[in-house]
């Protein structure tokens, strides 16, 4: 056992075990069924859009560009938690090594922020597409695309170094049951040994200025868009620009609206089954729905997606 920084009280953890969804052992299997049908399915979603993406020709554009990156992080995210899920439905012991668990902690968090920085990138796609037409094919060249998409996962997993080394020093040496699925912050910090009210308010500060400052750039990019695109003569043109703005209007709800819910929310932190219900939301319902939101109102899309399926 290795001590913690108070060594002389109580000597530190070296694994947690998850405590997941209490539930009997059949409907345990149930849920390991269901939640492996959505895995797949998202896995296919997703996969199928980089596919449709990388071989239609007519799709090399920015705003496809970005949505195959967008898929390929959708399918990284939920393989930060998901299998870890499934394989502790079926385990008896639930247990997850202590380096693992921050571990964990700072991959899902880290691609949740760098999810974060894309819907503000995706916006910042469609401002330029819709608000400067005749400038996006010098603005939105493929090497600057390329930097954007860059900046948001290096941002993304920069952004939580400082919140990750705040918890991994966290002294843990009491209960070492969490009370979730998977390794998330407001759940370990309430087995920590003492209160720690600088390093919660740090991790707070940190979620709540992502969340608020992509939000609010999201928020004025489409209100400049809306504005143009009433602008823009009734027909076809406007249309697309509607269909386009709504399906990332849409997205862009269901994730900030799941997470606000969770971290900016009173109280929502101190509640596990709430806590785990918001987190399932965004981690995995919404990376399941973001293809069917993408393609079902994109021709362009459909087109590539037959062509995928016929290729298969």
């Amino acid at each position: 056992m290795h001590l913690s920084h108070n060594s002389n009280v109580t000597a530190t953890i070296h694994e947690f075990i998850l405590l997941g969804f209490l539930c009997s052992q059949e409907v345990a299997i149930l849920l390991f069924a269901l939640f492996s049908l959505i895995y797949i399915l998202t896995l296919l979603g997703n996969g199928a859009i980089i596919c449709a993406v990388w071989w239609d020709q007519q799709l090399h554009t920015p705003m496809y560009i970005l949505l195959a990156n967008f898929s390929f992080l959708e399918i990284c995210y939920i393989n930060s938690n998901v299998p870890n899920m499934l394989f502790n439905f079926l385990s008896k012991t639930k247990t997850i090594s202590y380096n693992g668990c921050i571990l964990q902690f700072y991959i899902f968090l880290s691609l949740c922020a760098t999810e974060l920085f894309f819907l503000a990138l995706m916006a910042f796609d469609r401002y330029v597409a819709i608000c400067r037409p005749l400038h996006y094919p010098t603005i939105m060249t493929r090497k600057f695309c390329g930097t954007l998409v860059s900046a948001c996962w290096v941002g993304g997993f920069l952004w939580l170094v400082t919140p990750a080394t705040l918890v991994s020093q966290v002294p843990f040496c009491g209960s070492n049951i969490i009370d979730h699925y998977l390794c998330d912050l407001g759940a370990m910090l309430a087995i920590s040994c003492v209160p720690v009210p600088k390093t919660t308010l740090t991790c707070s500060t940190f979620s709540a200025v992502i969340l608020l400052v992509t939000l609010f750039y999201i928020l004025v990019s489409y209100s400049l868009v809306l504005r143009a695109v009433v602008q823009v003569p009734t027909g076809s043109g406007r249309k697309k620009a509607f269909s386009t703005c709504a399906s990332h209007l849409t997205v862009v709800s269901l994730f900030y609206g799941s997470i606000m819910v969770m971290y900016v929310s009173p109280g929502a932190a101190n509640q596990p089954g709430m806590q785990k219900f918001v987190t399932m939301f965004y981690s995995i319902v919404t990376p399941l729905l973001n293809p069917l939101i993408y393609s079902l109102r994109n021709k362009e899309m459909k087109i590539a997606l037959r062509k995928v399926v016929c290729k298969v």
